[in-house]
């Protein structure tokens, strides 16, 4: 028996992708979520449309306050991370060499990157509340539109980052040839995103926290990206599977997933999205909260264990762009 296949919604090829299962947004449109072997990506049929994404990107997405989370601590532990991605990057930079953020969110992470290096920091983010957060840091320019291939000099750029932007993008193999165009030789590329060939995925599946549907378009195994990337001449430097920042969290809020008619409802409620959990009685989001401080330690030694086998629920690389001749030899 012949079974449908569905376009690609990473690399558009047509009739290429298998159907894996069904997935639900926070709004009740229904998903599947498709698979193409050969580019090893999972992405969402149909497509989203542009109504869709602009209320998936409304100002709850950013957090109803002057900061995303609610929570002064989930805040504080959310910059720790930010600095410690800022101290691994400050290392392969020199004065004046320029950086660009791409889907920089409120800017803290380049705010903390020129605490260490007078960088010249670039930063991409849609407008919005993120946005707006980012334009009253000093240091850093912005740009509130897609990044697009004339922005930047060609080779002009000595790092760049996205933190779990990726799986965002509409045409995101687009972005990465811009990318290639604007870094310089041995440039650093630094990016995370969800693993779609994590313990967690393949648990959850729909109900992951980290399909986050309908915007994360596309999920790239992390093996097929590596491949691509050393095509393209990128060498790896490093490789982690073990966000604590990310892992134990989507472990814990995919089990509630399971168990809660609505979705990501603990995460919600965490950015004071009162619309969103209006209905649902405070006693059981309570319950909710406990759950999330008994069981992290629990899920963060799991976490460390799924790192090691490669199954973390994120992944976070650091590739350097070699020079030609180097290329040739690849």
């Amino acid at each position: 028996m012949n079974h449908p296949l569905f376009p690609c919604g990473y690399c558009h090829e047509t009739n290429v992708a298998s159907h894996c299962y069904f997935t639900e947004d926070q709004y009740g449109t229904t998903y599947r979520v498709v698979f193409h072997e050969s580019c090893g990506a999972f992405s969402l049929f149909p497509r989203p449309d542009e109504q869709a994404l602009q209320k998936a990107y409304d100002d709850s997405y950013y957090g109803s306050s002057e900061k995303k989370f609610t929570f002064p601590l989930v805040e504080r532990v959310i910059e720790w991370f930010r600095e410690g991605r800022a101290r691994k990057l400050a290392k392969w930079l020199n004065e004046g060499d320029r950086v660009l953020d791409l889907g920089c969110g409120n800017g803290h992470f380049l705010k903390a990157l020129l605490k260490r290096k007078p960088i010249r920091a670039h930063g991409i983010e849609l407008a919005g509340k993120a946005a707006a957060r980012a334009a009253q840091i000093p240091g850093i320019i912005l740009k509130t539109t897609k990044l697009q291939i004339n922005d930047f000099p060609e080779k002009s750029i000595k790092a760049v980052c996205m933190f779990h932007v990726y799986e965002h993008l509409p045409e995101p193999l687009e972005t990465l040839e811009i990318i290639d165009h604007i870094l310089q030789e041995e440039g650093i590329l630094m990016i995370s995103f969800p693993n779609a060939d994590s313990i967690q995925s393949r648990l959850f599946k729909g109900r992951w926290l980290h399909l986050d549907p309908p915007r994360h378009l596309s999920l790239v195994k992390p093996s097929a990206f590596k491949k691509m990337m050393r095509e393209k001449g990128y060498r790896l430097l490093n490789e982690s599977y073990a966000s604590m920042e990310q892992n134990p969290y989507g472990m814990i809020q995919s089990i509630l997933n399971l168990i809660c008619p609505k979705r990501d409802l603990l995460f919600e409620s965490l950015k004071g999205n009162k619309a969103y959990r209006e209905s649902y009685p405070a006693w059981k989001l309570t319950l909710q909260r406990l759950f999330f401080i008994v069981s992290f330690p629990l899920f963060g030694l799991t976490n460390l264990t799924a790192a090691i086998l490669k199954r973390g629920a994120t992944v976070e690389f650091i590739f350097i762009r070699t020079t030609k001749a180097a290329r040739i030899c690849l």
